[in-house]
């Protein structure tokens, strides 16, 4: 216990000596980018399960479906890319 908070106590004081201006951007840039994958991430995964359910209903109308889905997936995919240069921007500006 007293390698712990030994090891505790070098890293606050670490802490305390770096600037934290730095941390808390690349923090924020990360949580940023996190934030805006799970979105279109749920959206592709609700939009190809739908499209799957849909081909397996009607087999003769996979082709449409399937065309549409990717018009779908490249739209919501849009959205990440959006958030990635939000990312670039908050990181690097």
């Amino acid at each position: 216990m007293e390698a712990i908070a030994r090891i505790a106590a070098e890293a606050a004081e670490q802490a305390a000596a770096t600037s934290t201006g730095d941390g808390l951007t690349a923090l924020g840039a990360g949580l940023a980018y996190g934030l805006a994958a799970i979105g279109p991430s749920l959206g592709i995964g609700t939009l190809v399960g739908k499209a799957v359910e849909s081909m397996a209903r009607q087999p003769e109308a996979a082709g449409m479906v399937r065309t549409t889905m990717f018009l779908g997936i490249a739209f919501t995919e849009a959205l990440a890319l959006i958030g990635f240069v939000v990312f670039i921007l908050l990181k690097f500006a």
